[in-house]
């Protein structure tokens, strides 16, 4: 049997069901392989197949999907779907060629072979595993790379195998091999999880926050005990989907860019269980030091080294299974929180998720009451892509009201444009019988456009809101509130080489809709959002649009960002609400 025969069918036994590619002379006889047991699906750009496995594998409860990608290009190409997966934690096998053994450089120059880089050392800081396979490999040794992905912190994998050995004529009785079980992860001692439960019913005001290493699974279990908890439970944007927005102990996603409400709530709590969320500047603030002031953090994460790494104080780091701690959880006697968890609720009414801060001008919709509708327009089997960056991104989530039964992936860590459309269509290969709604700005959108022949050829139920504001939103809120307004490359005026929107779509007949102010959900909206397949909508938003609240920062003297706390977002609070919604809280 030819080896790359053998690769297919152990993929199958691992668990693989689907493969995105670009095809390349470097990968012809795993392509030819691979298809014959797979579900390939050809992307035009390798960064797409490798964002689009990543939010497969993400979104999915059934099967996984891998990239393949072909030396040289193929593989630098790739590069930042491997960064935003190794950042994210996320499960993603990538598959390259090379050239033959025999034309391998191994160091000695930078190129023998034609397409020849050395993709495994590029690859290697930002891979759980990065191997060159010289030699044909057994099943057991494969499967333990393949493994790498899926534990105990998730995070991509990259095999080189240069093109004679996936031609090599090899002896393995694919028939025989089994998957091997995946190992247990570490629970937390019981000594331990009897001290969080006796923290928990001590503390005046505790809050539970849910990260994105508590599964789905695990959450939908957990959801009818979350009231009798009687805890207040926020999310990061990883694990946005874990909780309804409706549900009577949901408090929202604090964040650097995140819900005022919510880090209002955090920043008061004098305990905080954070159960699979490694506490990033994203989900600190910055001013990291300045984290939960008042009260004592809890965490539970699966890598040592984020509990070691000093930010933000953790005054009990466990390194140990989120999902097998919220079960035991859900079963304890956590006392008495109604007082605090109705406070939370009321700080939450008091502050909406849309402020009357921001300015809109005069004909364009606002961003905010876009997504807001846009909420109440999704249903329950929904699945919602909120891109990765820029204004798109943090309006979704600061305002998007996600519902029980929705899917929500993102890739905020690398924070890349671009990234919205392919994971989008990876979502829509996952689940092919729901509906996927993405929401992107122009110009991320644009970073990766090419992908709409995707969408189109394979008839992918997914409904694509653009965000048009002539630009980079974020960059040009940056420009204007650091350099005052001298803009530089963010629009259309400054160089920005942006499409007209509407005949982009209709180069690959895709129906496209503009919406505009007074947005009404009228028929044509209703069948274009309700039809199976492909579909635009570009939303006219003002290029000058402002996106309040945000964390602000500031130079100082010595050219350092200074920023204030979670707490603190911008622009203030009438004072006479700031005491009411933050009583707890002292500067």
């Amino acid at each position: 049997m030819k080896y790359s025969d053998s690769l297919a069918e152990w993929l199958v036994k691992l668990g693989y069901t689907h493969c995105f590619y670009v095809g390349g002379g470097n990968i012809m006889h795993l392509l030819e392989s691979l298809s014959r047991r797979l579900d390939c699906r050809a992307v035009i750009h390798e960064v797409a197949a490798g964002i689009a496995a990543e939010y497969f594998n993400e979104s999915s409860n059934s099967g996984k999907a891998l990239a393949l990608v072909t030396a040289g290009p193929g593989l630098t190409n790739i590069v930042t779907a491997l960064g935003g997966a190794w950042l994210e934690s996320r499960e993603l096998l990538v598959i390259g060629g090379q050239v033959k053994t025999a034309d391998l450089a191994r160091g000695q120059l930078r190129q023998r072979g034609i397409q020849e880089i050395d993709g495994v050392s590029i690859a290697r800081p930002i891979t759980v595993a990065s191997e060159l396979v010289d030699t044909p490999l057994d099943f057991d040794t494969f499967a333990a790379l393949v493994r790498r992905a899926g534990q105990p912190r998730k995070g991509p994998v990259f095999l080189e195998i240069p093109l004679d050995v996936q031609a090599r004529e090899v002896d393995f009785d694919a028939d025989q091999v089994v998957a091997p079980a995946p190992a247990a992860l570490p629970r937390v001692a019981s000594e331990d999880f009897e001290r969080i439960v006796t923290l928990i019913r001590s503390a005046e005001r505790p809050v539970l926050l849910l990260g994105g290493g508590v599964s789905r699974a695990t959450a939908r279990i957990a959801t009818e005990r979350f009231v009798a908890t009687g805890l207040p439970i926020a999310t990061t944007w990883n694990a946005a989907d874990r909780i309804d927005a409706g549900h009577p102990n949901y408090v929202g996603r604090p964040n650097t860019w995140g819900q005022r409400s919510a880090n209002i709530v955090l920043q008061q709590a004098d305990l905080v269980l954070a159960l699979g969320t490694r506490l990033g500047m994203q989900q600190t603030g910055f001013n990291w030091k300045a984290f939960v002031p008042k009260g004592k953090v809890v965490q539970v994460e699966i890598d040592q080294a984020e509990l070691d790494k000093g930010h933000p104080r953790v005054d009990i780091p466990l390194c140990a299974d989120a999902d097998d701690v919220l079960l035991r959880l859900i079963a304890a006697d956590l006392g008495n929180h109604d007082a605090w968890l109705k406070y939370a609720r009321e700080v939450r009414v008091a502050i909406p998720a849309i402020e009357d801060v921001n300015k809109t001008g005069e004909g364009y919709l606002s961003p905010y009451v876009f997504v807001d509708r846009l909420s109440d327009l999704c249903v329950a089997d929904d699945i919602v892509i909120p891109c990765s960056s820029g204004g798109a991104f943090t309006v979704m989530m600061q305002v998007f009201r996600q519902r029980a039964g929705q899917i929500m992936v993102t890739d905020k860590g690398l924070a890349s444009m671009g990234y919205g459309l392919s994971g989008a269509i990876g979502a829509a290969f996952a689940w092919p019988h729901r509906r996927v709604v993405l929401v992107e700005g122009d110009g991320g959108f644009a970073q990766n456009l090419q992908e709409i022949g995707t969408a189109m050829v394979n008839g992918l139920n997914l409904k694509m809101f653009v965000f048009d504001d002539s630009g980079y939103a974020s960059i040009r809120m940056t420009q204007r509130s650091y350099f005052n307004g001298r803009y530089i490359g963010c629009d259309r005026a400054t160089g920005l080489g942006l499409p007209d929107w509407e005949k982009l779509f209709a180069a690959w007949s895709v129906p496209v809709l503009r919406i505009g102010r007074g947005f009404e959900v009228g028929e044509e909206f209703q069948q274009l959002f309700a039809a199976h397949g492909p579909a635009a909508f570009i939303v006219s938003l003002d290029p000058e649009q402002t996106y309040f609240p945000k964390i602000p920062s500031r130079i100082t003297a010595s050219g350092e960002m200074e920023s204030n706390p979670l707490h603190r977002m911008s622009p203030d609070l009438d004072p006479t609400l700031q005491a009411r919604v933050g009583r707890y809280l002292t500067d």
